[in-house]
């Protein structure tokens, strides 16, 4: 049976060093902040909220709230946001989306100050993913999965790594990421042809692509190390489940991530991570 690799003992480690972090920056004078910056009431924001809450109670950060009712217009909109944006005391904007049809997303995108993107949404964190620079911020979740690696001493160095899924949000920055780490990196999307064949070959492989159990024994082999990016409700079982049939492949492969468990504990850590970078620059 695989080494399961549980996000928790992940996150403490970094709760831990982000205490340290935080209550050296208010000894200089620095109280690190984050705003949440919310339209309407969708479930799934109230429920992450929730946990970004948490976390910046463990942590020592302070959170703040701009919540918009989701008829806001684009001027009452940017109007809110330009006022964070602005606000030398706000160090980093958690923005939650989608936005409402109705908003311009790409106008307020271009609006968004990359330093305070602490969730690697703007053009210019990702221009920073890919330069390899420290401008603006990784995707949270991106940036996760490397975490999570490190921690459990997993050398990338000349590695072969998989990763199934282009998205903006964690395949391509994911890839960057890992290449960074001296990984040869291999990214699968709907047009590659027999992906099963390729992530064999993987020595890490990274599903991120919002399948759920899409994943199963043919795409691995008994040395790899699989990280399971996806998160869905699986209705037959009642229970949360990932892009990997956990079941069929976790006896196939030398360590694997659970969901829940795995990636998703270690994601609101990285996005408070970047508030307190944001905080001491």
């Amino acid at each position: 049976m695989a080494e399961i690799l549980k996000g928790k003992p992940v996150a403490d480690t970094l709760i831990a060093r982000m205490r340290e972090t935080a209550d050296a920056l208010k000894n200089r004078g620095v109280e690190p902040t984050l705003c949440v910056v919310r339209v309407g009431e969708r479930a799934d924001d109230l429920s992450y909220e929730k946990g970004v809450r948490k976390r910046c109670a463990e942590v020592g950060v302070t959170l703040r709230q701009a919540i918009l009712p989701e008829t806001v217009s684009q001027d009452a909109f940017e109007a809110a946001f330009e006022a964070v944006n602005r606000d030398p005391a706000v160090h980093g904007i958690l923005l939650f989306r989608p936005l409402p049809k109705t908003l311009d997303s790409e106008r307020i995108r271009k609006l968004f100050d990359p330093g305070k993107d602490v969730d690697g949404w703007t053009d210019g964190s990702l221009a920073g993913v890919y330069a390899n620079t420290d401008l603006g911020f990784a995707p949270c979740t991106a940036q996760a999965v490397l975490e999570l690696l490190r921690f459990y001493g997993i050398d990338l160095k000349g590695k072969r790594a998989v990763v199934i899924g282009r998205s903006l949000v964690i395949g391509r920055p994911v890839s960057m990421l890992l290449m960074h780490a001296n990984a040869t990196v291999t990214t699968c999307h709907t047009r590659t042809v027999d992906v099963p064949s390729i992530a064999r070959e993987a020595d890490i492989l990274v599903c991120a692509a919002g399948v759920m159990k899409s994943v199963t024994e043919e795409f691995t082999n008994p040395d790899q190390v699989v990280v399971d990016v996806g998160i869905h409700f699986d209705e037959e079982t009642g229970k949360l489940c990932g892009d990997v049939d956990f079941d069929r492949v976790a006896p196939c492969v030398s360590a694997i991530t659970p969901v829940p468990g795995g990636v998703g504990g270690i994601t609101t850590c990285v996005l408070l991570d970047h508030v307190l970078k944001a905080a001491g620059k």
